[in-house]
This record gives structure tokens, C-alpha cells and sequence, in this order.
């Protein structure tokens, strides 16, 4: 055989055994890979890309780019790159299924068995989108939520400064709407930390059966004053013998914050009643329940409720003293119990929070 039969012979075979091995090394790619021909079909792709854009369109291979992604800045970058050899970088959104999905693109020309081709590697970033959106929102709410109170001190200090001091009327009045505003801002910095703790992992469940009632019970003495203040009555249907499995500090900080809100958003003369639906009754889960006989909240809020900071009455919150993150942490603990929270309102009748705890 001549030294060239034999560079074509070792040639043809790498590119028998080249193929499978490219396939094997794309489909254990994360990013999305698609093969472009010079007839703008697709050569090559990987499972990927399958999943991402085949819907129903079924085997990528041998469909033209236009029946798989419809978008004109996207065949503009492959033209680019077929026809004048150019590189491209570009942003992509596809709706797939019912989710719109967000990409960085990366297109380059190659030749693949000595043909033009271009290659599209599709980097997704809806999910870090997703969190830089809420990084975004997170340190907007933040400074919002510390300036407020941070203002009303600076002022009321300069009011002291600039003679107020000497006003014995209303000098301790001042001084107390300080004192307010550092405590509120203490609240919220307090509540930032714990939620940070638990979405990092810090915290830990220590979980064991517990009795309830003494539970709510103590919950209800700390909170008395705050209840007594709008004739609020705190009713216990707590069973003395029910029992839940729980870390007893960790429930009791999820039933203060959920006591604290329905007192705080009830109507004067209203009620706030706990009671617990063992897991009998329940299928295999104890569910805890805090029913409050304020106005209610509206189907539109109930679906964001449980987000940072987010709030039904902004005005109302602020005036009375909400950090806005209290049933986020609420959240975050029911589930490292294993658990969820849940919650139901009727308008102008009140609001049920539930939480879900799984038997022993």
C-alpha cells in the first residue's frame, strides 16, 4: 500500500470512530449544542439541545434551523458565521413548553468533514437571571426598609441638637421615636441575619415530640400585652394531651411570628385562635392551625405572601413595625422540618395559616 492510500485509510478511519466519540463528548455537555450546515440544517446536536428545543418537533438532526428556533438574530449570527466566517456572541429568549428560557450564545464557524459548518453553543442563564433579579430586588427593599426609620432618627437628632434638648415637653417624646425607629431597624437587621442562616444552610432542626399546648400557651403570654392593647382574644383549642414532632424552638418562633401578624393585622375586638389537627385526622402530617378574624387577603397577594418583603398593605406594615420577612422565615423553617405552610382568607372574614408537620 502507497504512503498515501495508507493517510487516507488511517484518515477515513478516525473519522468513523471521530463521530461517536464527538457525540459521546457533546451529550456530556451541560450547555446546548447545535451543528449548522451550510443549507442551514442541523448536522449535529446533542441531548442538550434535545431536550431543550425538540418539543415536539421530535430528531433534531436534518431540520432546518428555522423549524427549531424561530428567531432572526439567531440565523443572522449563522449566516455570519457560515458565509463570512465571523464569530458571534447574543442573548436568546425561547419560550419553551409554557417557560420562557433565557440564553448567552456563543456562534462559531468550523469545518466538519471538509464542509463549512457553524456551531451554536447555548449557555443557560434563567435560573442566574432569576437570582440576580432577586439579588437586585433584595438590596432595593433593603435600603428602603433602613432608610425610612434612618431618616425619622437623623431628624428628630438634629431637632435635639438644634435646641429640643432643652424642651421638656417634648424632648422624652423625641427621644422615644429614636428609641422606636432603632429598635425597628435592630428588628429588621435581626431578621435579615436569621434568614440568611437559614437559606445558607447555618440552621439546624433538632427535632423530637414535644407537647403543644404549654407551647401556644407561653406564645399567648408573650404576646398578651400587644393583644390586650386592641382587645384582642387569644384562644387555645390545643388538646392539653396533643403532641407534635418538632424543634420546640424553632416552632415556637414560627408560632410567635404567626400570632405576632394576626394580631397585628386584626380588627380591634377581634381573635386569634390556634388549634392542631392531629395526624389521624390529616393524613400522615400534624397541621397547626392559626385562624385570625381580620379583613382577609385577597387572592392576588395570597400567592406572593410568603416573599421577601412583600407586603398587602405597605403603609399599615411600616406603621406598625412589620420587617416584611417574618413568614418568609416561617417558610424556610416549616420545610427544614420537613414540612410546608400553607394558608387560606376569606375577605372580610379572616385568615387561616396552616402548618404541616410530618409525624414521627
Amino acid at each position: 500500500m502507497s504512503l498515501i492510500a495508507s493517510w487516507f485509510s488511517k484518515k477515513e478511519t478516525i473519522e468513523r470512530t471521530s463521530r461517536p466519540v464527538l457525540g459521546k463528548i457533546l451529550d456530556a455537555m451541560r450547555e446546548s449544542v447545535l451543528v449548522i450546515g451550510e443549507d442551514t440544517r442541523i448536522l449535529a446536536s446533542n441531548q442538550a439541545a434535545y431536550n431543550a428545543f425538540a418539543r415536539q418537533n421530535g430528531a433534531l438532526q436534518e431540520k432546518r434551523l428555522s423549524e427549531v428556533i424561530r428567531d432572526l438574530n439567531l440565523h443572522e449570527a449563522f449566516r455570519q458565521a457560515l458565509e463570512e466566517n465571523e464569530f458571534s456572541d447574543l442573548k436568546l429568549e425561547i419560550l419553551v413548553g409554557a417557560e420562557k428560557r433565557k440564553y448567552d450564545v456563543r456562534i462559531a464557524p468550523i469545518v466538519l468533514d471538509d464542509q463549512k459548518s457553524a456551531v451554536g453553543i447555548f449557555y443557560d442563564i434563567t435560573q442566574i437571571e432569576h437570582l440576580e433579579r432577586v439579588r437586585q430586588e433584595f438590596f432595593s427593599n433593603i435600603s428602603h426598609e433602613l432608610r425610612t426609620p434612618l431618616t425619622s432618627i437623623l431628624a428628630f437628632v438634629e431637632t435635639l441638637e438644634d435646641g429640643a434638648i432643652e424642651d421638656q415637653e417634648n424632648n422624652r417624646r423625641f427621644l422615644g421615636v429614636i428609641r422606636r425607629n432603632a429598635e425597628r431597624m435592630h428588628r429588621l437587621i435581626d431578621d435579615i441575619l436569621e434568614l440568611s442562616s437559614i437559606e445558607s444552610g447555618n440552621i439546624e432542626i433538632n427535632a423530637r415530640e414535644i407537647s403543644l399546648a404549654p407551647l401556644v400557651r407561653e406564645v399567648f403570654t408573650n404576646l398578651s400585652n400587644k393583644a390586650s392593647e386592641r382587645h384582642i382574644k387569644l384562644i387555645s383549642e390545643v388538646a392539653d394531651d396533643a403532641k407534635v414532632y418538632a424543634d420546640v424552638v424553632r416552632l415556637e418562633q414560627m408560632l410567635t411570628n404567626l400570632v405576632d401578624n394576626a394580631v397585628k393585622f386584626n380588627r380591634d375586638g377581634g381573635s386569634v385562635t390556634v388549634s392542631c389537627l392531629p395526624s389521624e385526622a390529616n393524613d400522615a402530617h400534624d397541621s397547626i392551625l392559626i385562624a385570625d378574624t381580620g379583613e382577609g387577603i385577597s387572592g392576588e397577594h395570597l400567592q406572593r405572601i410568603f416573599e421577601r418583603f412583600y407586603r398587602t398593605d405597605r403603609a399599615r406594615s411600616r406603621e406598625i413595625g412589620g420587617t416584611g420577612l417574618g413568614l418568609a422565615i416561617v417558610k424556610h423553617l416549616a420545610r427544614l422540618h420537613g414540612g410546608e405552610i400553607s394558608v387560606s382568607s376569606n375577605l372580610g372574614k379572616g385568615t387561616v395559616f396552616s402548618i404541616e408537620l410530618p409525624g414521627k
